[in-house]
């Protein structure tokens, strides 16, 4: 049974940092693209960061700078450091796995960005 579960969403200050860590199960994490979405209220899901399994990386052009996606192939992990949070990082984040044309997802971990 595959399983993605994701941790570390909290309430943050404007400014502030958070952490969000995913564990996989079930999958063949080493040749997964890993990938963080996001989902704003009213708003459609999209794709913050991606690991691919050579450990190349990317982002949307909106968290550049401020999120760091990492993974770890031994411990079936990753991770989203988020430094800077603004209002607007507020969202439902959500891991993604995908291979060979399958892809699975997460329940997702709320972050809201407050004072």
């Amino acid at each position: 049974q595959v399983r993605l579960v994701e941790s570390g969403g909290d309430l943050v200050q404007p400014g502030g940092s958070l952490r969000l860590s995913c564990v996989a199960s079930g999958i063949n994490f080493k040749i997964a693209t890993m990938n963080w979405y996001r989902q704003a209220p009213g708003k459609e899901r999209e794709l913050v960061a991606l690991s691919i399994p050579d450990g190349a990386t990317n982002y949307t052009d909106s968290v550049k700078g401020r999120f760091t996606i990492s993974r770890n192939n031994a411990w079936n992990r990753v991770h989203l450091q988020m430094n800077s949070l603004q209002p607007e990082d507020t969202a439902v984040y959500y891991c993604n796995a995908n291979y060979y044309g399958t892809s699975w997802w997460g329940k997702g971990t709320l972050v809201t960005v407050s004072s």
